[in-house]
């Protein structure tokens, strides 16, 4: 199957370090790569794939200063994939790029699909999911909930390669925050629960510009006051084994309806049970009571940081291996294509004849 992957050009594919959209995308790419098809991926010049690179610009935007308007970029990227499209060059197109190419690609005959990586319960995305019914996929099935009107194809949880992540023979020691330092991630919220626990917390995680401000004012202070907690910074994935497999757990006190949340299958990679907030995503990812506990505030998840010890890591990282494979998910994605191929195959042999 000739399949073209649409990325953002936020971030190169696979990222350097922060970027889960981006990751997601190369894992997908490369499995498909393997499993014998013919890919070809929309990215920013700097990304690495044995797919074949379509580069609309030479480095991801987030490196690059000089670019003031992303979104001239993206429409450049967009244009170009139809242009492909007319000279029949794909069976099958799969966009990560919300709903920007939902009014172009209505309007061409090439089968294609949205994969909706963010949140979904803004006011302004309710007339987007009236008006247009182009195929979606959710990451979660709580993800749909505030737009349930939409064309919901089916959903596909998120997937890693087998071994990018793997358990190391290391005592674990303290608690672990990974990921972005943000007001709904909940970092202030962790470090309480931490100490609380009389833990030590590692905090492996990026400051966005857009969270500097939060970061100073509140996250800053109780890290340096606290001799129990460690900022590490962003890591990138050749560091995770070792910071995830050194941690009793990973806490995950968020407070927005996370759509997915990839540091929960990172950890559960290694073996590390979650503690998680109940928002979003969280119930279907975490099996509360194997891979770790689902919790509803900073009280449950200190009586939940106790019986940590009693979870078994080697059966987490079963878990992993039976629900959260990049091939799993490449599979799941080659079933909707095919489904949507099928489904336009009527359409096109009527436009053929009419020819």
């Amino acid at each position: 199957m000739r399949i073209a992957q649409v990325a953002p050009l936020t971030e190169a594919v696979p990222p350097k370090l922060y970027g889960g959209t981006e990751r997601v995308v190369s894992w997908i790419t490369e499995e498909l790569v393997s499993l014998g098809h013919d890919v070809t991926l929309f990215a920013s010049g700097d990304s690495k794939t044995s797919a074949k690179l379509e580069a609309t610009w030479p480095k991801a935007l987030r490196l690059d200063g000089a670019v003031r308007d992303p979104y001239a970029l993206h429409i450049v990227m967009l244009e170009r994939v139809r242009r492909k499209c007319d000279d029949e060059e794909f069976d099958f197109l799969h966009f990560h790029l919300d709903y920007f190419p939902f009014s172009l690609f209505q309007r061409q005959p090439t089968p294609f699909l949205t994969t909706l990586h963010g949140r979904l319960d803004l006011p302004e995305h309710q007339p987007v999911f009236h008006l247009f019914k182009a195929p979606v996929i959710s990451i979660s099935h709580a993800q749909r909930r505030p737009v349930p009107q939409a064309n919901w194809l089916r959903t596909v949880h998120h997937g890693m390669p087998e071994n990018l992540l793997t358990p190391r023979p290391v005592r674990p020691s303290y608690l672990a925050v990974l990921g972005r330092i943000a007001p709904e991630k909940g970092v202030d919220r962790a470090i309480r629960i931490a100490t609380r626990c009389g833990i030590p917390l590692k905090i492996a995680a990026k400051v966005d510009r857009a969270d500097q401000e939060y970061y100073d004012e509140l996250i800053r202070p109780m890290i340096e006051n606290n001799p129990l907690v460690e900022y590490i910074g962003e890591i990138s994935d050749r560091e995770k084994s070792d910071f995830m497999s050194g941690a009793i757990g990973l806490l995950v006190p968020i407070d927005w309806p996370e759509p997915f949340g990839l540091v929960m299958i990172e950890a559960m990679a290694c073996g590390t049970p979650v503690i998680a907030f109940n928002r979003g995503s969280v119930a279907e990812i975490v099996d509360d009571g194997v891979s770790g506990f689902v919790v509803e505030d900073e009280i449950s998840a200190i009586a939940a940081v106790d019986r940590l010890s009693g979870l078994d890591r080697t059966e987490i990282r079963k878990v992993f291996e039976q629900r959260f494979t990049a091939r799993r998910m490449a599979l799941d994605y080659l079933a909707a294509y095919r489904s949507l191929m099928e489904a336009a195959e009527p359409r096109m042999r009527l436009v053929s004849s009419a020819e």
